[in-house]
């Protein structure tokens, strides 16, 4: 494999080790137990978005463009290993396997519009933070 090609893996391979870990950890530090809402998870993939949202716009409408390993790195890797939508589809089966379908139906509608409305934060977040640093920039 050419070197070229390999960077781009790597990077992805370390960003995605630690998001895993910061993941993990996140999931120690907040469990649940059968029939109880995943709140860990819920947490972890809401942050991802918002992060991942204000992420895209930062590398691809307010800085010079950024080395190229910067979005395998943090986009791919770090928030793609620490958010877990893998998880949270094994949680919401868990749920109804138990006989919780009402925790079950809440998380999984909740997940979906959450992510949705979280990742759309942080665009409106990152985009009116540049907007501000511009205009301080230039006055």
């Amino acid at each position: 494999m050419r070197a070229g090609r390999a960077a781009p893996i790597l990077a992805v391979a370390l960003g995605g080790a630690v998001g895993a870990v910061a993941r993990h950890g996140l999931a120690v530090a907040v469990p649940h137990r059968a029939g109880e809402f995943p709140w860990a998870t819920l947490v972890t993939n809401l942050a991802g978005c918002v992060l991942i949202g204000a992420l895209m716009v930062l590398l691809t409408e307010t800085t010079a463009p950024p080395h190229r390993l910067v979005r395998p790195f943090l986009g791919v890797g770090v928030l793609g290993g620490f958010t877990t939508f893998s998880t949270y589809a094994v949680e919401v089966q868990q749920l109804l396997e138990t006989g919780h379908p009402w925790v079950a139906a809440a998380y999984l509608t909740g997940t979906v519009t959450g992510a949705l409305a979280a990742v759309q934060v942080g665009i409106v977040t990152a985009r009116v933070i540049a907007r501000a640093r511009r205009r301080k920039g230039s006055g």
